[in-house]
């Protein structure tokens, strides 16, 4: 049997005391650290904690890098200082790169205007990720609640409600939800073979219909589910036959965090190891049971997943679609899809 039964491939986890190691240990748990340019010291707060962990506990953690946003205006060495600092964090075992919802929502260029993924100011960045095999994390957009009027029955509500500054409902100078998504379209479209998963669900979760086009016309695509359990659970619509027509490219992530540095001051999240256990317990009843569960206050069944579908979205497919991820498999660097089978086939139902 193998040793490691489940891979949360996205959360942001900073292990201080030893019961923490121990309990993953029992969990048979390896987690993905995701680095986030959220702010300006991410590499102290954020990439170097996750290395050390990664080496310190390497069948425990992995990690995953990110890079600074261009100053404006563009320095003419912009990509390649960039691109110096994503060669020192793969050689420093970071097995991905990140890249956040700053990037179309937030970065301006000197005409005012947002800048979106498919900017040439990031072309070279991509090219090279391309041409290394390094998958790349996409947080782009955000959940559609994101643009609609705040509704207490609908997730994400109160992440909106005390976070207004992500709130863009009535305020048309804002992107549009459509036009950062169609950038990432766009990228894809110009990088056949970059490996790019879709954090939360590529920012689809409220449209599996939506996503199921996304999937088909971009075999080099695939999302994690982290963030996204409540929506899900609500959907009313067949989350188990979306989950196994695209059973190699659903990777599972809890999105859970215990760094400080994603807290406002004065923030005590919960305890860790209780933190972990909740949540994961919640999740694996999701998709593994048919318990009536309680998810974001209302009730939901869980899936009840096939063992060898549950086998693909808690670890294979995070190995698959993040080389290096698992320490035992070799760096590897050229891009093939996790089934093996040529990228014409994987258009519609990739059973």
């Amino acid at each position: 049997m193998d040793f490691l039964r489940r891979i949360d491939a996205h959360l942001h986890f900073l292990a201080v005391r030893p019961q923490e190691i121990e309990m993953l240990r029992s969990l048979n748990v390896k987690l993905l650290n995701i680095c986030a340019a959220d702010r300006a010291d991410w590499r102290d707060q954020q990439a170097t904690p996750y290395r050390q962990q990664a080496r310190q506990w390497p069948e425990q953690f992995a990690w995953c890098t990110t890079f600074d946003l261009p100053e404006v205006p563009y320095r003419g060495d912009y990509a390649e200082r960039v691109i110096a600092g994503l060669e020192a964090d793969f050689a420093a075992g970071a097995v991905a790169c990140k890249v956040w919802k700053n990037i179309g929502m937030e970065l301006r260029d000197t005409e005012g205007r947002y800048v979106q993924v498919d900017d040439p100011v990031f072309e070279p960045i991509f090219r090279y990720l391309e041409k290394a095999g390094r998958p790349v994390l996409a947080h782009l957009a955000e959940p559609i609640a994101c643009w609609r009027p705040l509704d207490p029955e609908l997730p994400h509500t109160e992440y909106y409600r005390q976070n207004p500054k992500w709130h863009l409902y009535d305020k048309p100078e804002f992107p549009s939800h459509r036009t950062i998504l169609a950038a990432r379209d766009r990228l894809l479209d110009r990088h056949p073979d970059l490996r790019l998963i879709g954090a939360h669900l590529g920012s689809l979760e409220f449209d599996l219909e939506m996503l199921a086009d996304r999937m088909n016309r971009y075999p080099n695509f695939a999302v994690d589910t982290s963030g996204r359990l409540v929506d899900l659970a609500h959907l009313g619509v067949p989350v188990a036959d979306f989950i196994e027509t695209y059973r190699d490219r659903i990777l599972w992530g809890s999105d859970l965090g215990t760094n400080p540095c994603h807290f406002p001051p004065g923030y005590r999240p919960p305890e860790s190891c209780t933190l972990l256990r909740r949540v994961y317990e919640l999740e694996w009843d999701y998709y593994g049971s048919d318990k009536l569960l309680t998810i974001g206050g209302r009730a939901a069944r869980g899936l009840k997943l096939p063992a060898a579908i549950q086998d693909k979205i808690f670890l294979e497919n995070a190995r698959n679609w993040y080389p290096g991820l698992d320490r035992r498999n070799s760096n590897g660097s050229a891009w093939a899809h996790p089934s093996g089978r040529p990228a014409a086939a994987l258009v519609g139902n990739t059973k």
